[in-house]
């Protein structure tokens, strides 16, 4: 990563390309259950934002690598935040469902 790619937007379909090139990754949906039931992406975990301390029950290892997605990216940067608080170590914002293009 270059110096000025902190600048470059987040591309949520380039970040699920390179989730299936990691087996054990998780794709975390933190949109509101209603939300989700409504459109999702494909094989995702939905555990709310506002409900974030339940990832606890899925016994993930702390360093699992988990893809965190929302509607526009807002609620998955904070979610990234939480779940770092929380000890896990892998957590990245890879943005919104909005920008989600269908395979």
């Amino acid at each position: 990563m270059g110096l000025f790619d902190i600048f470059r937007p987040i591309d949520i379909n380039e970040e699920l390309e390179n989730m299936k090139e990691i087996p054990e990754a998780v794709l975390l949906d933190v949109r509101e259950a209603d939300e989700y039931e409504e459109e999702h992406i494909p094989n995702s975990v939905n555990i709310p934002l506002s409900s974030l301390e339940m990832i606890e029950n899925m016994h993930y290892a702390k360093d699992i690598p988990l893809f965190v997605y929302c509607h526009s990216g807002r609620r998955s940067g904070l979610a990234v935040m939480k779940l770092k608080g929380m000890g896990y170590t892998n957590a990245k914002n890879i943005g919104g469902i909005i920008h989600y293009k269908k395979a």
